[in-house]
């Protein structure tokens, strides 16, 4: 049986009759968009403290590959040779984040991000100039720039000038999954915020806002160690506690299609920031929309063909990769296979083991006859056998009038091919939240700020409204983190 959620209605400030610390700016979260808003609020004059629920800063964003999904022209584009422009980072943006993505945060988000990215090296954060081409899920090297929102593939590349836009920090000895680049991110930004003077605390789990007799957020209650405090905030309170994905009850409500499934998070993303926000009017946006991903190698997808269990074509299978995870989760159930040949995998295999990755998934059924595999992975009869013929047919020129994949990834698939099970192997996370401006403010329903409120980061509803590129998160988080904790200190 699941727990009772924890009570989320604010505290009126009478009622608090010690107030266990105070501060100009308060900030919920110490993971990228905490720590951005903090190193940028202290710099407006006054005392900054951040609150984190565990024993130290970091978060998801610490465990996370470490791409930040900047543009325009930054000097790590220019240094690996590619042109870019805010005008060509807009338009993708504005076509892949998904319809009813926030216009104004897609515009100015492209418009400051070489600015961003400065703002960035300034802090730290370390870029070796140096291009990742092969398909992945995050360079496996130290190279610190990759394609990594399908910009390079159809349909985009068909219209809008392609280039890559995943930055990924230096990060020495790293292991995907284990010690990413992420950590070098969030470990620059906490860096900095610290050596700026701002004050952290562990171990305080947010439960409240407290608010004034008039409506205006004054502060937040907390546990530590099982004892309830409160901390006033003079100025804001920035929530930065990340999103939901480890709230069941929020999750089979709102996106039920990630239900059951792994959180691409840490378990304290339980939504109770967006709870807490919304007691005191928040608006919200966009809760049903999920990032997703499909949990095999991306140099197998791309010289294969993924299909549906009714034998059909999903998607190109050149593009993101993300892309790929989202049509199979929220169009096809999670359930689908990927089609390959023996020249494929020797292929994904040699470009892995020269990247320093392991082998790629073996297949779960292998064979020469398509009939027999189509019974074994229980395919209509004669469906995968002509979603094969068409496919291989226009590949002797080349081609993929179906679904537009580049020519480069484009041959025929010959006997014997393998099926590989991609059945339920897709996870994610929400990308819906709180309401704000450009500049943090939580809106209400009548697009009012709520006074003396701000958010950033997963908390919130960013850049991505359905759509999604590597980046989009670390990305979003601490460049709004930053317009957050500027504007709380100026309330």
């Amino acid at each position: 049986m699941a727990a009772a959620p924890r009570p989320a209605m604010p505290r009126r400030a009478a009622e608090i009759k010690t107030w266990e610390d105070t501060a100009d700016v308060v900030v919920i979260g110490f993971g990228v968009a905490g720590a951005a808003a903090a190193a940028e609020a202290v710099l407006g004059g006054g005392d900054v403290l951040v609150l984190e629920r565990t024993s130290g800063w970091g978060g998801a964003a610490a465990l996370a590959g470490g791409f930040i999904y900047c543009g325009g022209g930054t000097a790590l584009q220019t240094a690996c040779g590619f042109a870019d422009s805010p005008e060509d980072m807009h338009a993708f943006l504005t076509a892949a984040m998904g319809p009813g993505a926030d216009g104004a945060k897609l515009a100015v988000y492209s418009e400051r991000s070489v600015e961003h990215f400065d703002w960035l090296v300034s802090c730290g954060v370390p870029f070796k100039p140096e291009f990742f081409a092969e398909p992945g899920w995050e360079p496996t090297g130290e190279a610190g720039l990759m394609y990594s929102g399908g910009e390079n593939a159809a349909p985009f590349a068909e219209t809008i000038r392609p280039a890559p836009r995943g930055h990924v920090p230096l990060m020495p000895d790293k292991r995907t999954g284990e010690k990413g680049a992420g950590f070098k991110l969030v470990e620059a930004l906490v860096g900095t915020a610290r050596e700026r003077g701002v004050r952290d605390v562990g171990d305080t789990r947010f439960e409240r806002l407290v608010v004034e007799s008039d409506g205006r957020v004054c502060g937040v209650v907390a546990t530590r160690y099982g004892r309830e405090v409160g901390v006033r905030a003079r100025r804001g309170v920035v929530l930065a506690a990340g999103s939901f994905a480890f709230n069941p009850d929020m999750v089979a409500a709102h996106v039920p299609a990630l239900s059951g499934r792994p959180g691409s998070a840490v378990e304290e993303h339980d939504g109770q920031a967006i709870r807490a926000a919304q007691a005191v009017g928040a608006d919200v946006a966009h809760l049903d929309a999920c990032e997703a991903a499909v949990h095999t190698d991306p140099g197998l997808m791309v010289r294969g063909i993924v299909v549906d269990v009714r034998g059909a074509r999903v998607i190109n299978e050149d593009t993101y990769p993300g892309r790929i995870g989202e049509a199979l989760l929220v169009h096809h159930a999670s359930q689908g296979y990927l089609v390959a040949d023996e020249q494929a995998v020797e292929e994904a295999t040699a470009s892995r083991v020269a990247s320093a990755m392991l082998p790629p998934p073996q297949p779960s059924w292998v064979s020469d006859d398509v009939a027999e595999l189509e019974a074994a992975a229980g395919l209509p009869a004669g469906a995968l056998a002509a979603t094969l013929e068409l496919y291989n047919r226009h590949a002797e020129d080349g081609s993929d009038p179906v679904f537009g994949k580049a020519a480069r990834w484009v041959r025929p698939l010959r006997a014997p091919w393998g099926v590989f099970d991609l059945r339920g192997q897709t996870s994610g996370f929400p990308l819906g939240g709180i309401r704000t401006d450009v500049d943090g403010a939580v809106l209400d329903v009548d697009g009012i700020p709520v006074p003396g409120l701000f958010a950033a980061g997963r908390t919130t509803s960013g850049l991505a409204a359905g759509g999604y590129a590597s980046g989009i998160s670390l990305g979003d988080g601490s460049f709004f983190g930053r317009r957050a904790g500027r504007a709380a200190a100026r309330a």
